[in-house]
């Protein structure tokens, strides 16, 4: 009877604790869910990052707020402020995530999933369309997961007819 009255009782945890399809959809992304910090280097210089990924939309999407900053150097005597604001989706038809990201200076990026590794912790977006830049140009965006309060970001770009150049790479830290 002791048995019979435990189950019952905690079964509401259970079913409550059980991770629903649109949840389990969000799995290889969910570690990088909070706030972020980081520093940066490649073309634009030595920066830092600010950046958030969050649900949103009853968590039909997931957006990403970035900011990056480039203080005064030699290379570039007016540093930079960059901004872009993104979104990852669930492409149902196609069955592929979709990152879309639109950049303060105007460009316009629509990745599709080229790959997630075995162990979930290395994601590699291909774009298939950027806006207002010469056609042919291509970009590609990987993350490592390293562990839950860290993840290293590369973006590539590869003008028409070329191999992909490293342009920035980051190391985010966890600060929420």
């Amino acid at each position: 009877m002791k048995k019979l009255l435990l189950i019952f009782l905690l079964s509401p945890v259970a079913i409550y604790g059980q991770m629903t399809k649109q949840d389990s959809v969000w799995l290889p992304f969910k570690s990088m869910i909070g706030k972020w910090k980081g520093t940066s280097e490649g073309q634009p210089g030595k920066g830092t990052y600010e950046r958030s990924y969050e649900f949103v939309l009853n968590k039909k999407f997931i957006e990403i707020k970035n900011r990056s900053t480039y203080p005064p150097s030699k290379e570039n005597p007016k540093g930079e402020v960059h901004e872009d604001h993104g979104f990852i989706s669930y492409d149902k038809g196609r069955k592929t995530f979709v990152l879309r990201q639109f950049h303060i200076e105007g460009f316009v990026n629509q990745f599709k999933i080229e790959s997630i590794s075995p162990d979930g912790k290395t994601i590699v977006f291909i774009s298939e369309s950027i806006e207002n830049i010469p056609a042919g140009f291509r970009a590609k965006e990987s993350y490592e997961i390293v562990n839950l309060n860290e993840f290293k970001e590369t973006f590539e770009l590869a003008e028409p007819g070329k191999d992909f150049e490293l342009y920035s790479k980051a190391i985010l830290k966890r600060v929420k």
